[in-house]
């Protein structure tokens, strides 16, 4: 992806905080830490346009309501959100900083009180 297109590509914090919002007892502390980890690691200015590319389609995938695997599934909605987003951080996970992992494991103790 060109610089360009990448940044016209504008992942959108609202839809993120809405699909959390509307979806964390059901996904999981696992799901919501590693997607924050994921959106933090996207806005930073030091991760290279090719692993944004791949986190945009790993969050864009989730926060899409079409999976392959439909949310309110009992036990498996959101396993294929997961699998997703955990290909896409191992395929990043160099860009992933302590502090992107720091916030995400903060924010996600805030919402799952634990």
């Amino acid at each position: 992806m060109e610089n360009q297109e990448v940044k016209e590509l504008e992942l959108s914090q609202e839809k993120l905080e809405s699909k959390i919002q509307s979806s964390w007892q059901r996904a999981g502390k696992k799901l919501v830490e590693t997607a924050l980890q994921l959106f933090f690691s996207f806005r930073d200015s030091e991760t290279p346009n090719w692993a944004k590319a791949v986190i945009l389609g790993a969050l864009g995938y989730f926060i899409t309501p079409v999976d392959a695997i439909p949310d309110f599934a009992p036990m498996l909605g959101f396993s294929d959100d997961l699998a997703m987003m955990l290909s896409a951080l191992a395929v990043v996970a160099i860009h992933v900083k302590e502090e992107h992992r720091q916030k995400a494991r903060d924010i996600a103790s805030k919402i799952f009180r634990s």
